[in-house]
């Protein structure tokens, strides 16, 4: 067990840490089974139509001009599926491409944002 002063951490074995309520919490805010599976879905897209294979960053070399359109359009052709899957009717991909094509694309916008 440990104690807590008013700015630091006290551990039984004396070590002592700044107190970490401030602190970005990457490790709680995240999961790693869904950034697992969305690590598979890119990977799976890296290869192109014409069979090779593109690099795991090249999506923030951006999409041009009409960068925030690409992303805004592709997702809300996956936002589709995604409810189209939640009131139980067919979808034209499975709901975890939805999402993780979803979560692609938001990142893609606010990535230009940043």
């Amino acid at each position: 067990m440990h104690e807590e002063t008013p700015k630091m951490r006290v551990f039984d074995t004396g070590a002592t840490r700044d107190l970490d309520t401030t602190k970005l919490d990457y490790e709680g805010f995240m999961t790693p089974i869904v950034l697992k599976a969305y690590a598979e879905y890119l990977n799976k897209h890296r290869v192109q139509r014409d069979g090779k294979l593109r690099e795991s960053d090249n999506w923030q070399k951006m999409f041009g001009d009409k960068h925030f359109d690409v992303c805004m359009k592709s997702t809300f052709r996956h936002f589709m599926d995604m409810w189209l899957y939640h009131r139980g009717f067919e979808a034209s991909e499975s709901i975890d491409d939805a999402l993780a094509a979803i979560i692609f694309n938001v990142s893609a916008y606010w990535f230009k944002i940043l």
